[in-house]
C-alpha cells in the first residue's frame, strides 16, 4: 500500500502576545503531525504545548512497542492500530503534564488543547481535545472534521445558541477539555480513508477563532495545493484579522495514495476517560520518558563538550599552521624585492 505525501507547518506568535505558547511537530518518519495551543501564567502554557508534543512523539518513536504491550491501557473501542496509540499517547501526555503541573508554583493550572493524526494504510486518524481544529479540503469544500470542546460549542450544539450569537458572545473561548487540566481526559477520535488530492489543514484557534471557515477555505485555495503557501497565507490570513493570539498550522497534502477495498473510515466517537490502573501504568511510562529525556540531553551535552574539545584541540594547529603561512610570505616577499 502506498500513500506519498506533502507537508508543512509554521507556528506564529501573531501581532499582540509578547510570546508564543503553541507548539507543533510534523515527524514525517512516523507519520504523526501535532498542533498544540498552551494556557496558563508565567509561559506554562508554552511549557504545557511543548511537552504534549514531545510526550506524544516519544510514544511513536521509543515506547510504541511497551505501550502497546499494557493491557492495563486497552482501550474500550476497538480502532486502527496507530489510531489506538495515537489516542493512548495523548492519555499519557494529559498525564505527564497533570504531574508536572504540580511540581511548581509557577506551573500550576498549565494546560494545552491538543490536535493530532496519524497516518496508516490507507486512514488518517484523527484525535484531539480542546478547540483547535483539523479541516479537510477537496473537490473544492472545506469540511470541518473536529467539534469544538468549548463553552460556546456546547450550547451550540444543544441548540441554546446560534453561530451568530456565538460570534458575539464574551468568554467564547472558554474550553471545556484541555491536557494537563485533569488526571484524566476524554478523547474525541475518528478515522478518514485517505484520497489522493486531498488536503487536511490543521490549526490553533489563533486562526478558526478569528477566519470564518469560508475565508479559510477562499485562501487555501488560492494556493493551488502548495502546502507551504497554504500555512504562510493561513498565518497571514489570522495576523490581517489582528492577530491578536498565537496561530499555528500545519497542512498534509495527500499526492497519491493506494488504498486496499476492505479499507474502511472510523466514524467519530468519544474515547471515556481511562481507570485507575490505566494511570498507575501511565506513570510508569511518564518516568520512563522522563528517563529518556535526561538520557537524551545527557548525550546532547557530551557530544557538545566533545565538539568543544575537537575544537580546542585543533586551536593549536591552525595556529602554527597560520604562523608558517606568514612566515612564507614574508619570505617570498623580501626574496623577490632583492
Amino acid at each position: 500500500m502506498k500513500i506519498d505525501y506533502s507537508a508543512a507547518g509554521k507556528t506564529d506568535k501573531g501581532l499582540v502576545r509578547a510570546g508564543n505558547e503553541d507548539s507543533i511537530l510534523l515527524n514525517q518518519d512516523s507519520n504523526i503531525f501535532i498542533v498544540c495551543d498552551g494556557m496558563g501564567g508565567h509561559q506554562a502554557g508554552e511549557v504545557a504545548s511543548k511537552e504534549a508534543c514531545e510526550v506524544i512523539n516519544f510514544c511513536f518513536t521509543n515506547l510504541a512497542d511497551r505501550i502497546q504491550s499494557k493491557t492495563e491501557l486497552n482501550l474500550p473501542d476497538r480502532i486502527p492500530p496507530r489510531g489506538d496509540l495515537l489516542v493512548k499517547a495523548i492519555r499519557i501526555a494529559n498525564r505527564s503534564i497533570y504531574i508536572h503541573s504540580r511540581s511548581a508554583v509557577n506551573l500550576t493550572g498549565m494546560g494545552t488543547t491538543v490536535v493530532a493524526v496519524a497516518l496508516e494504510e490507507g486512514l488518517l486518524s484523527i484525535a484531539h481535545a480542546g478547540d483547535s481544529r483539523v479541516y479537510r479540503l477537496f473537490n473544492g469544500e472545506l469540511t470541518r472534521l473536529t467539534t469544538d470542546h468549548s463553552w460556546v460549542s456546547e450550547l451550540q450544539a444543544s441548540g441554546n445558541m446560534t453561530e451568530e450569537e456565538a460570534n458575539m458572545v464574551a468568554g467564547k473561548n472558554v474550553i471545556t477539555r484541555a491536557l494537563g487540566v485533569n488526571e484524566r481526559v476524554d478523547i474525541d477520535y475518528r478515522a478518514n480513508k485517505v484520497t489522493s488530492g486531498e488536503i487536511y489543514i490543521l490549526c490553533s484557534d489563533g486562526l478558526c477563532g478569528y477566519a470564518e471557515d469560508d475565508e479559510i477555505k477562499k485562501v487555501a485555495l488560492e494556493c493551488d495545493g502548495d502546502v507551504d503557501k497554504i500555512v504562510k497565507r493561513l498565518i497571514q490570513l489570522a495576523n490581517d484579522h489582528g492577530g491578536q493570539d498565537n496561530v499555528s498550522v500545519v497542512a498534509l497534502k495527500i499526492i497519491e495514495a493506494e488504498v486496499r477495498q476492505n479499507v474502511s473510515a472510523y466514524e467519530p466517537v468519544t474515547i471515556s476517560k481511562e481507570d485507575d490502573a490505566a494511570l498507575a501504568v501511565e506513570n510508569e511510562l511518564v518516568n520512563a520518558i522522563l528517563d529518556l529525556k535526561k538520557s537524551l540531553e545527557s548525550t546532547q551535552v557530551e557530544e557538545e563538550l566533545t565538539t568543544q574539545e575537537k575544537r580546542k584541540s585543533a586551536f593549536p594547529l591552525f595556529l602554527i599552521f597560520l604562523v608558517f603561512i606568514v612566515i612564507a610570505i614574508v619570505f617570498i616577499y623580501f626574496t623577490l624585492n632583492k
